[in-house]
């Protein structure tokens, strides 16, 4: 008897796809016959993840870094046309919930390993954050923080949020969220942190993560690193050279730089854990209520080419995209 995913889905779906700079269509997708070791996905919600997706968007995917910056299951090539996405919550043909690192389609075949159950306790809406939770956590990994520890924070966006939610969480913990939007204090609060503006960031700290993806947050760590601190680079610049200070007392505090990036799980848990694993993790750790914060939105998926350049302008956290037909 055939499971209950491989039967025939409608011939056509929907996807969205960047065609030129800062220009996206809704384009339509001819779907197959179901590959073996592969289930129908119907969407559910998809979530913007504005630092990756911005980039990609405008076309500042440098080229030494295409084939680095591939998302598991994008369509076309960068710079464009390209299909770009990696937060995709959808229903199994059994009526199961499942989050997979898929770009905004209305329908899709999905590898049934990629397809990760997402427990009852986590809204659909909440869900697209898993992707970001997953960096979140894996920067925490490469951290290594220590309970006591005094931990800043630099750059107040989604990923920013998530780590500093989890560091918070660290006996003895003394986070601080360091942004240059005042608004962001509230959510700080709400995660258990302290709020800074850039000039009130306090220094001799002991672990930083930098998350704002700009030069002057680079610095900023730099200069408000303890003796022997680790400042933990979690940005992408894309096709920017950021230009860092690394001759002032760079040498002499005996600071350590950390590069962190999702594609490899962290040392101090590969081998421990797969990334299905550290998935279904990130979406264990969305259970709590607080991140549905993180969340803006929602457009439904037919307005996203419109929207897609509001949606990514600074200052924004994860959209939620909405599909009412799958």
């Amino acid at each position: 008897m055939d499971s209950p995913n491989s039967a025939a889905p409608p011939s056509q779906a929907w996807a969205f796809w960047t065609i030129a700079p800062g220009v996206g269509a809704i384009q339509s997708e001819t779907l197959g016959p179901l590959p073996p070791g592969h289930a129908w996905v119907r969407t559910i919600a998809t979530g913007v993840s504005r630092g990756t997706e911005a980039l990609v968007f405008a076309g500042r995917v440098p080229p030494s870094q295409y084939a680095a910056m591939r998302a598991p299951l994008m369509g076309g090539d960068f710079p464009f046309p390209v299909k770009y996405g990696y937060c995709a919550v959808g229903v199994l043909a059994d009526g199961s919930r499942v989050f997979v690192l898929h770009p905004h389609q209305t329908r899709f075949a999905a590898p049934t390993a990629m397809c990760v159950p997402v427990p009852d306790a986590v809204p659909d809406r909440r869900a697209v954050l898993a992707a970001n939770m997953e960096t979140a956590l894996n920067i925490v990994w490469d951290a290594a923080p220590l309970p006591g520890e005094r931990m800043l924070i630099v750059g107040a966006g989604v990923v920013g949020l998530c780590v500093a939610a989890l560091l918070a969480r660290i006996p003895g913990a003394d986070a601080t969220i360091v942004d240059t939007d005042p608004t962001r204090e509230t959510l700080a609060r709400r995660f258990g942190c302290r709020f800074a503006a850039p000039d009130a960031a306090p220094g001799d700290q002991e672990l930083i993560v930098h998350a704002s993806a700009s030069e002057a947050g680079l610095r900023l760590a730099l200069d408000r690193a303890a003796f022997e601190g680790r400042i933990v680079e979690a940005s992408w610049y894309g096709d920017r050279a950021p230009s860092v200070p690394l001759g002032e007392a760079f040498h002499a505090r005996r600071l350590r730089l950390i590069a962190s990036q999702v594609g490899a799980v962290a040392p101090a848990m590969r081998g421990r854990r797969s990334y299905a694993q550290r998935l279904a993790l990130a979406l264990d750790l969305l259970a709590d209520p607080v991140f549905d914060l993180l969340l803006d939105g929602p457009t439904p998926f037919s307005a996203l080419p419109e929207a897609m350049p509001r949606i990514l302008a600074p200052g924004g956290l994860c959209h939620v995209i909405t599909y009412e037909n799958g």
